[in-house]
C-alpha cells in the first residue's frame, strides 16, 4: 500500500475552514481579509469596498516586505474570480511570485494543496462575503 497522505507540520498554517467573513487555521478563527504563508498569518489591510480598479502593489505591499520569497501568491477575490489587468500582474511577477486570482473558496483549496506539496506559497484572502467592484 502507497501512502499517499501530505506530508504537514505542526508549524504549517493550513487553512481548515472558511464562511462569509472568517478563516479558521489551527482551530483559530481569523475574521475579515487575511494574509497567510506557511509560517504566518497577519489581518490583511484592505477596505471592504476596494476597486480592483484600485487595487496596485501598495496593497501586496506586506506580502512583498516578507523575509521569505514566494513562489506563488494566491489572490482569494470573495465569492467570485475577478481578472487582474495583465499590467498589474507583470508588475507582481517582477517582484518575484506568480500571481494567481481566483475566488476564495477555490484560494484556499488552492493553498492548502501547494503548501501540503511543499511549495512556497502565499496567499492574500478576501472574506467570500465581500462584494468586489470590477
Amino acid at each position: 500500500m502507497v501512502n499517499v497522505t501530505p506530508m504537514l507540520t505542526d508549524n504549517m498554517q493550513v487553512i481548515q475552514c472558511y464562511d462569509k467573513s472568517r478563516f479558521t487555521i489551527k482551530d483559530i478563527n481569523y475574521t475579515g481579509p487575511i494574509l497567510v504563508d506557511q509560517e504566518n498569518i497577519r489581518h490583511w489591510d484592505i477596505e471592504s469596498n476596494v476597486l480592483w480598479s484600485k487595487f496596485d502593489l501598495l496593497t501586496l505591499e506586506p506580502i512583498f516586505e516578507a523575509k521569505q520569497k514566494y513562489d506563488i501568491l494566491l489572490i482569494g477575490s470573495g465569492s467570485r474570480q475577478i481578472f487582474f489587468p495583465p499590467s498589474l500582474r507583470l508588475r507582481i511577477r517582477e517582484q518575484g511570485p506568480v500571481v494567481e486570482v481566483m475566488s476564495t473558496a477555490a484560494a484556499c483549496r488552492t493553498f492548502s494543496l501547494l503548501l501540503a506539496e511543499g511549495r512556497r506559497v502565499a496567499a492574500a484572502l478576501l472574506p467570500i462575503g465581500w462584494l468586489i467592484e470590477a
